[in-house]
């Protein structure tokens, strides 16, 4: 057997594996959930490694006290309900909520656009026709949860240019949580 040089030179089994590669700069708790991802070692609850989902301040804004009709208008009354706290509306469980931005049309018929930010909720579990935030192979989807019968989950689009997922017990399928709303600005 050659001997191995101490220093300089190649070694055997030293360098990276096959394939391309590319540096990417990531904040650490990112890069460390970016590898758990690649290894298939990723769990829901890990989220909260490097997001802060606990809600930061309160924010309110007055609330009408009638609806706004779309159609012919109508008169406004001159007083106000009390205020409308977003976090109230849309956070039922803060430590386990958190948001994230919808990309792609896969949804478009549910409506969930791209750009639109979908709040999710760990802490609920799903039922067959909810839209959940689901891991898939290593990759988040938005999709509708289908529980069929014999227990089979079909994650579904809703365009039908999109195919569903069909999730198989080889699947390495995981529900990071359930939409529970959806914020658009214009």
């Amino acid at each position: 057997m050659a001997e191995v040089p101490k220093r300089g030179g190649r070694r055997p089994g030293a360098g990276r594996p096959g394939g391309p590669s590319e540096v990417v700069r990531l904040p650490l708790p990112l890069a460390a959930i970016a590898r758990r991802m690649k290894d298939g070692s990723l769990r829901a609850g890990d989220i909260n490694a490097f997001l802060d989902v606990a809600p930061r301040s309160e924010a309110s804004v007055p609330l009408a006290s009638t609806a706004a009709a779309c159609g012919f208008p109508s008169p406004a009354d001159d007083h106000m309900d009390g205020p409308l706290d977003f976090n109230d509306l849309l956070v039922r469980n803060p430590q386990a909520t958190f948001a994230v931005r919808i990309s792609g049309e896969s949804m478009r018929d549910r409506g969930l656009l791209p750009g639109d930010v979908a709040v999710v909720d760990r802490a609920r579990s799903p039922v067959s026709g909810c839209i959940v935030l689901g891991l898939v192979g290593g990759e988040f989807t938005v999709k509708t949860y289908r529980l069929k019968a014999g227990g089979a989950v079909v994650l579904e689009a809703a365009n039908p240019d999109f195919p569903d997922i069909a999730i198989d017990e080889a699947s390495a399928f995981e529900v990071w949580g359930v939409v529970t709303g959806i914020v658009r600005t214009f």
